[in-house]
């Protein structure tokens, strides 16, 4: 599920900003962006997001900026000269007249920090954690407004899911004498004239009609689709148990579509709606990934 949050913090030692972006995703994935300085504290990070996300493509990024020094320029002295001596020395190497740019050369990272290292305190490592658990609640205020609208679709879906079942089932009680007639029609072809007992003809058509009965198939189908709905409002983390439930549905569906084909004009009927359940079904599938 898509959804962005940023968090600062102030501490003694200069200002943290931490932000958490998101895209959908089957799994969790996280994606850390952190200052060399602050590679410890990814575990810490992890820990805490893991807490409160479990799907989605997660892009963490982190910065921290001090302070100057007091009575100090906050450039650091020591990098810049050795930008400008490397570039004079490319320059001389390889004959190249040019003059070095400063504004490239202050975009080099870490060139406004001092030339001290300084370790971080634990006030610090105390802010990144919280900002962390602060961000990853103001993400899941966007992402649970996005969930809910698409939850609200996914159930009008279910919804539509249900209303073919029952005009499928409405066609179905008619199924039997279609079945009936096509096998009279195909064995008057074969036979050619011959007569065959009336008894013969209906039990051969009963088992074609039985071969061929959707009953079972749309009884699961309409029952996957009240599960579905269920663990919609339930809430919860349903992404993955969702993709379970979907594929029983497709497969109730393609069992239909493989049964209903000797039918005639019904079964082309029944066939347009089973593809328009399919379609529902799909579209479901897409936007369960959106969902946790």
């Amino acid at each position: 599920m898509t959804g962005f949050a940023r968090v600062r913090k102030a501490v003694a030692e200069g200002e943290i900003v931490l932000s958490l972006k998101s895209v959908n995703h089957r799994g969790l994935d996280l994606h850390f962006h952190f200052p060399a300085e602050f590679d410890e504290l990814e575990g810490g990070v992890r820990s805490v997001i893991k807490s409160g996300v479990a799907r989605g493509h997660v892009q963490i990024h982190l910065g921290f900026t001090r302070p100057p020094a007091a009575g100090k320029a906050p450039v650091n002295w020591e990098l810049l000269d050795t930008y400008m001596r490397a570039f004079a020395q490319a320059s001389n190497k390889y004959q190249i007249q040019g003059v070095p740019d400063v504004n490239s050369a202050l975009r080099v990272p870490g060139i406004f920090a001092t030339s001290e290292s300084e370790e971080l305190g634990e006030d610090v490592s105390a802010a990144v954690l919280q900002a962390a658990a602060e961000a990853v609640s103001a993400l899941n205020l966007v992402r649970e407004r996005e969930g809910a609208a698409t939850a609200a679709e996914m159930r009008q879906r279910c919804d539509n899911i249900g209303s073919l079942v029952s005009r499928i089932e409405e066609i179905r009680a008619g199924a039997a004498p279609a079945f009936q007639k096509r096998l009279k029609e195909k064995l008057d072809d074969l036979l050619r004239g011959v007569s065959i007992e009336p008894q013969r003809l209906a039990q051969e058509a009963a088992i074609l009609a039985d071969r061929s009965d959707i009953a079972e198939e749309l009884v699961r189908l309409r029952t996957h689709a009240g599960q579905l709905e269920a663990m919609l409002s339930t809430g919860g983390e349903v992404g993955k148990r969702l993709d379970f439930l979907l594929q029983e549905m497709n497969r109730e569906a393609n069992t239909i579509l493989s049964k209903t084909g000797g039918l005639g004009d019904l079964g082309l009927t029944i066939t347009d709606l089973a593809l328009a359940a399919k379609s529902e079904i799909d579209k479901i599938r897409e936007q369960s990934l959106n969902l946790e």
